[in-house]
């Protein structure tokens, strides 16, 4: 995951544009076959207008004749490839759940469990139905329910339904009547067990979340009683609670003890302890328009830098990057590179922590990064992955004391199984979460590309997207024409094309520090401030000329801040400036 050139964006794209020219010149040439459907996408195809192809489980009509290369699939080239309505998307429903039954049953409860159902992306949760009503739903990874507060001695009938991302919901499980018991159970005199592996799943500052393993029982568990200290605080059904009223920067300790219809009580859990977060969170608030620069965690002969070094200019920090777990599928890890450590004298991971610690004492914001020119983080299937995801990320945000995560996959993404994972994260962290993402250039030319389809499912919780204006050749604008990167036209003409389907107080002007941090587009800082005034004011714009003004414009991004330093901070200390003066 190491950058191999000096590049943030992917070293191909440096020659884009060229390939593109004679890729689309023999496009042109006469076709042997006319339009027809082609079947999966694959490289190395010589594609003619209206051509159609399915990929990743949707279809695409070719724009433009061309011969296809690896990287151009349909949805990362929207200048070559259309999606075609109402021909693609996830459609297909998962199977529906088997077995159903009836795992205990007492005079007001009847527990039921479930085979799981199988689905061609992934199922996300399931639906409980007595008769015609819904009673009850569970995650994707819970196959058991447990329907409460019934009439003794009465038979109920059940369905349970199987449900994806996408909205599809499966043909419903066989029906299951059972009857409960004629009396309360007074001959059971067996306590469940001992709930196990209590954990802090996420604090904020005024709330602690639990989750546990669930006990088990001779007839059944019917809820959990939750202890704060000596004093139970709440009952449960589930496996998990959100003990909220609490005041921040404090320590709790909880513990966790099952029960069953018969009043019957397990012992206590062993306890954990839960610390709510400082008033404000880690950092305090954003200001309105931000600067994001990238922190180096390798050597790639730009300048090394302890994160101490960073300048005050920059409000968010970009740890770069969480590396790929090879032994957990979606899992993802972070210390402190050891050839960096090296050459900054020992510099160790409880080192960055305290200098991350300083950071947020200053006021800013520090996140890590997933993905970079050569990363990408396994996330095409649902199970064990984004368990794995969620779990790994959270612990190193909670090891080293972080803010949350920006998303930066150069080399494509499963849309739904990210999205859960960063709403999952997200959850668990707070609402002091940090969401920022660093799109390519390519990946911002439509609405509906994977970017795209990601920041409308997560736009309600994301802070910045940057946009990555470098390495992109030309690209078009919103006018419909193609300028040249490395100019004020180029960032002004691309953004106005995102403004489209971007907030403007979502969206930040991503280039290059120095012209050796990238194979091309730098601009000087002061061509960045040019398209900020541009953008927000109206003014000190060049050919192009935005639809409308943006004033809610929210700020710029580099990479990174370590190249910045070989220019003695030239970048920060002209754009920060700026950013600071807006509207």
């Amino acid at each position: 995951m190491r950058k191999a050139s000096l590049s943030k964006g992917r070293s191909f794209t440096r020659f884009l544009p060229l390939v593109i020219i004679m890729a689309l010149f023999i496009g042109l040439l006469p076709s042997i076959a006319s339009a027809a459907d082609r079947g999966a996408w694959a490289p190395s195809v010589a594609y003619a207008a209206n051509d159609t192809v399915t990929y990743g489980g949707s279809t695409y009509k070719v724009v433009q004749p061309h011969t296809s290369l690896t990287g151009w699939e349909p949805p990362n080239v929207p200048a070559l490839w259309q999606l075609v309505p109402g021909g693609g998307g996830d459609q297909q429903a998962p199977s529906a759940p088997a077995n159903l039954r009836s795992t205990a049953v007492t005079s007001s409860t009847i527990s039921l469990a479930w085979n799981a159902s199988t689905d061609n992306v992934g199922v996300t949760g399931y639906d409980v139905y007595q008769g015609s009503s819904l009673v009850g739903s569970v995650s994707g990874n819970t196959l058991a329910f447990i329907h409460t507060s019934l009439t003794a001695d009465t038979t109920y009938s059940y369905t349970v339904k199987a449900k994806d991302a996408a909205g599809n919901v499966s043909a419903a499980s066989g029906v299951l009547s059972v009857k409960t018991s004629a009396s309360g159970g007074g001959t059971d005199t067996q306590a469940p067990t001992m709930p196990t592996n209590l954990a802090v799943t996420s604090v904020t500052t005024s709330s602690v979340s639990l989750s546990w393993t669930a006990s088990t029982d001779n007839v059944g568990v019917t809820g959990y009683n939750v202890y704060q200290g000596t004093t139970q605080v709440m009952t449960v059904t589930g496996t998990t609670a959100t003990v909220t009223g609490l005041a921040a920067g404090t320590a709790y300790t909880f513990k966790v003890a099952a029960k069953d219809a018969a009043g019957n009580m397990s012992p206590q859990s062993a306890s954990v302890t839960g610390t709510t977060q400082s008033t404000g969170g880690g950092g305090g608030q954003l200001p309105k328009h931000v600067l994001t620069g990238y922190w180096h965690n390798f050597i790639n002969g730009s300048s090394n830098l302890r994160l101490s070094d960073v300048p005050s200019q920059y409000d968010i920090i970009v740890l770069a990057f969480a590396d790929m777990d090879p032994a957990k599928p979606g899992g993802v890890t972070f210390n402190v590179d050891s050839s960096l450590s090296s050459a900054l004298g020992g510099y160790t991971n409880a080192n960055l922590i305290s200098d991350i610690q300083a950071k947020h004492a200053q006021g800013k914001k520090v996140i890590i990064s997933v993905g970079g020119e050569k990363g990408n983080v396994n996330l095409g299937s649902a199970s064990p992955n984004v368990a794995n995801f969620v779990d790994s990320m959270y612990s190193i945000i909670t090891t080293y004391g972080l803010d949350g995560v920006d998303i930066d996959l150069e080399n494509g993404m499963n849309v739904a199984n990210l999205t859960n994972a960063v709403k999952q994260l997200q959850q668990r962290v707070g609402s002091g979460f940090i969401l920022t993402m660093a799109p390519q250039t390519i990946d911002m030319q439509s609405s509906s590309t994977s970017y795209m389809q990601l920041y409308n499912n997560l736009k309600d919780i994301t802070t910045v997207i940057n946009v990555q204006y470098y390495n992109s050749g030309c690209m078009l604008g919103r006018d419909g024409k193609c300028y040249s990167q490395g100019t004020v036209d180029f960032l002004t003409a691309l953004s106005d094309l995102s403004l489209q389907w971007v907030a403007p107080s979502q969206l930040g002007i991503g280039v290059p520090a120095v012209s050796g941090a990238a194979g091309g587009g730098y601009v000087s800082p002061a061509v960045v401030n040019n398209a900020l005034s541009c953008l927000a004011n109206g003014t000190s714009c060049g050919s192009y000329k935005p639809v409308a003004k943006y004033p809610d414009i929210r700020g710029a991004m580099t990479w990174s801040i370590n190249w910045d330093k070989t220019s003695n901070y030239s970048f920060a200390n002209t754009v920060k400036p700026f950013l600071v003066s807006l509207p």
